[in-house]
């Protein structure tokens, strides 16, 4: 899922690299005794690997090196003792990365067959440990943190300063501007890109960089943290309001509306199922009352999932079936209506004000607008003009499993300023899931889609 947005966050950070690199190469500022090192890739700043602390790594080897002689271990260490008390000033005067603590002496198998897994030079920086003071020695385990100064991935591309620079104004002037174009060829909606924009430019300038992994550090995060802010709108959660209004006796009334071809009737059906096995017992009202074969498609999806469906004749009042399916949950004890509404063009003002009918005998608890996230721009414009003739509650998208721009679902929510309740993820009745902020900070961040799922 939206490889085009993540590929432009990626280029971000290169071209202020860029932007960096040949400005120090002018002012003679590249180290140019840097040995060789791996240079991490952007995405990789967002991983969640559990490594187990270095401490935690050292006293385990040491366990396992001296576990089946721990008799002859308390004699050795005393010879040891007195050869080290011996030779103390030879010690003295050793470099630090040649001393050696006693169970070093047993690791030296362990790290060879936990380093077969390893990358080759990240293998060879474990034998560096000239640049760390003593009882600070690194172990293999080390090289899984993330602000380590030995954590790079991807060889090429490093490069440090002699002396350390400042991000201005200058250095991000370019980069955010070819963001900005980025987000919106993306179809993110203008005001969408220039908080983005805005956001990054004002993390990013001031900051004190060393090396280029400084760099790809302090842009991942901050287009992270302008794109969480951009994504986690605060609103109702649909399943604790069915639990609300069933202590009071009565059933969440959802009303949905939206143009024709989104896949609301679909995402009515497949909100049925999800709430039916979540053990609530949904019905459906048929209030597309004008189109031709709508009510035959909701009867379709109502009786694949098994609910009651509540309908009129073709071309009779949609607001009347509304309520009647209102009055049958009551009567049957029903947690939730679900009501199809005719799909219309948010400029047809007719079609608007019979749907403000709808709504006022309804009464709903809930007006979800359903927009197709392949749409971009279109379904977000939609969104905003529902909104303003009807004012939704919440958003459900659509096909958003494939959508590599991800502009709809970074936009729609913040423009609205409404939450996204669900996001469609496939055809199957299944394939719907519930809007988290953090797995769509996930999705955008991430290198790949096995990725993601380890992180949850």
């Amino acid at each position: 899922m939206f490889e085009s947005l993540k590929k432009k966050f990626s280029r971000t950070s290169d071209k202020l690299e860029e932007e960096l690199k040949e400005e120090a190469q002018q002012e003679n500022n590249l180290d140019p005794d840097e040995k060789p090192q791996k240079k991490r890739s952007f995405f990789s700043f967002g991983r969640k690997k559990e490594e187990p602390k270095e401490e935690e790594a050292t006293e385990q080897l040491a366990l396992e090196s001296g576990e089946d002689n721990s008799g002859e271990e308390v004699e050795e260490s005393s010879l040891l003792s007195k050869e080290t008390t011996d030779s103390e000033e030879i010690t003295k005067d050793k470099p630090e990365e040649e001393k050696k603590s006693f169970f070093s002496f047993g690791r030296k198998k362990k790290e060879e067959s936990l380093e077969e897994e390893a990358d080759d030079e990240s293998a060879e920086e474990t034998e560096d440990g000239s640049e760390e003071e003593s009882g600070d020695k690194k172990s293999f385990f080390s090289f899984g943190r993330k602000k380590s100064e030995d954590d790079e991935e991807s060889s090429g591309g490093f490069f440090s300063f002699i002396r350390e620079k400042t991000i201005s104004e200058k250095h991000v002037e370019d980069t955010l501007w070819e963001l900005e174009m980025g987000l919106l060829e993306g179809d993110v909606a203008m005001e969408v890109a220039s908080e983005v924009v805005d956001s990054v430019k004002q993390n990013l300038v001031g900051k004190k960089i060393k090396r280029s992994n400084d760099i790809t550090e302090y842009t991942f995060n901050a287009l992270r943290d302008a794109v969480a802010e951009i994504i986690d709108i605060p609103g109702k959660n649909m399943t604790e309001m069915i639990e609300e209004k069933k202590a009071q006796g009565e059933p969440l009334v959802v009303m949905f509306v939206g143009i024709n071809g989104t896949g609301k009737t679909t995402t009515i059906g497949k909100l049925a199922n999800y709430y039916l096995k979540k053990g609530y017992t949904p019905v459906i009202a048929a209030s597309d009352t004008f189109r031709a074969g709508a009510i035959e498609q909701v009867n379709y999806h109502a009786d694949n999932v098994g609910v009651k469906l509540i309908k009129h004749q073709k071309g009779s009042d949609p607001a009347a079936v509304a309520y009647d399916a209102i009055e049958h949950a009551r009567a049957q004890g029903k947690e939730l209506v679900l009501i199809d509404t005719a799909g219309r063009m948010q400029t047809n003002t007719n079609l608007m004000d019979e749907m403000k009918k709808i709504k006022r005998v309804a009464n709903p608890d809930l007006v979800i607008f359903v927009g197709d996230a392949l749409t971009g721009n279109d379904a977000t414009e939609q969104a905003v003009k529902f909104n303003d003739a009807i004012d939704v509650d919440g958003v459900i998208l659509t096909k958003a499993d494939a959508d590599s721009k991800g502009g709809a679902s970074l936009s729609i929510g913040y423009v609205i300023k409404k939450p996204i309740l669900f996001l469609g993820m496939g055809q199957g009745y299944d394939d719907i899931m519930e809007y988290d902020a953090q797995w769509m900070l996930n999705q955008l961040f991430s290198e790949d889609e096995e990725e993601v799922s380890e992180s949850e």
